[in-house]
């Protein structure tokens, strides 16, 4: 007899939507990733998923919740996006080589391969540059694929030479005119509200829809040296064009990790958070609290470091065969 009270619903959807099988793989992969970084002599961390302060990014979107009790300067406080911002601080105060693997949490993200809450590998290697970092990445997904997926050797392309290849545009010359042109061309939609004078939003356009289907093809794919206004918190080489010292990992048309060469200087990174305030008021969004923690940590001395953060739930759907994130999540948003 069902127990009265419980909706049909919830009797059809209590047991996980990923199979045992999936989830004994993740526990496997999990276990490969502690031994990896073991082996490295990179730390393991844990660090808060609440904080007093939120990323300013306008294109992600922090969950908010009340506290109620004592301790805390105000009541919002911001489930994380990412670790980054606390990893960071423990660099500074001198943990050396770190690595977390966290749950973090973006508002409004949810579909095929997003779910609002998800799992997350972020590491920081002191003394590393961009370069090297890569190189990491690469040994470790080709060993956590090595028994499931035959990959051939990766590559690795410049956002230009990327953008050359596919659609035989400059991104760091063309104009909003040119990449609206070859939207156009290539019978892509662009949004309502796309600005007329930031070619940002339409690079990302052409990036989602015209090239990142293309990449990972039986092989890691690693672009980098991204356009300086995409730096966020890498730095900026003053290249010419300047280049952002960001780097990107794609699999079989999947975005999997987004790497820096980290930003150390407190006041840059102050100009950065004030200048995502100021673009979140232009799209009619709150500004959200700049983590004044994160720059007095960056003032003391962050040491020179590149970190990366991987999508463990991406990577394990890729390994296990599926094609959406949901088979792989033990219960995603809709049984959550």
């Amino acid at each position: 007899m069902s127990a009265p009270g419980v909706s049909g619903l919830a009797r059809r959807e209590w047991r996980p939507a990923a199979g045992l099988e999936v989830l004994r793989l993740r526990a496997r992969l999990l276990a490969m990733v502690r031994g990896f970084f073991a082996e490295r002599g990179v730390m393991e961390v844990d660090t808060p998923i609440l904080s007093s302060a939120a990323v300013t990014d306008p294109h992600l979107d922090s969950f908010a919740t009340v506290y109620a009790g004592p301790g805390t300067g105000g009541p919002v406080l911001y489930l994380h996006t990412s670790p980054e911002f606390p990893m960071k601080r423990l660099l500074a105060a001198g943990s050396g080589c770190i690595y977390q693997i966290a749950k973090v949490f973006r508002n409004g993200e949810a579909g095929r391969l997003h779910n609002p809450e998800f799992s997350l590998l972020e590491w920081y290697r002191l003394g590393f540059d961009p370069l090297r970092l890569i190189a990491e990445v690469a040994e470790l997904v080709t060993l956590l694929l090595r028994d499931r997926i035959p990959l051939q050797a990766p590559e690795y392309l410049s956002y230009g030479a990327v953008f050359e290849r596919y659609l035989g545009l400059d991104p760091h010359t063309a104009t909003v005119a040119e990449l609206a042109a070859c939207a156009t061309a290539q019978a892509l939609r662009a949004p309502p509200g796309m600005p007329p004078d930031d070619p940002t939003p339409w690079l990302d356009l052409l990036l989602s829809h015209c090239i990142e289907p293309r990449l990972g093809q039986g092989r890691l794919s690693f672009i980098y040296d991204y356009p300086a206004a995409q730096a966020a918190l890498a730095r900026i080489r003053p290249d010419r064009p300047p280049v952002a010292e960001r780097f990107e990992l794609y699999l079989d048309g999947i975005e999997l990790a987004n790497g820096f060469h980290e930003l150390t200087d407190a006041a840059e990174q102050r100009r950065r958070f004030e200048r995502d305030n100021r673009r979140r008021a232009a799209r009619q969004l709150p500004p959200l609290p700049v983590d004044e923690r994160l720059l007095a940590a960056l003032e003391f001395g962050l040491p020179d470091c590149a970190g990366v953060a991987l999508g463990l739930d991406r990577l394990l759907m890729i390994a296990a065969g599926k094609t959406c994130l949901r088979d792989v999540l033990s219960f995603p948003l809709e049984r959550a």
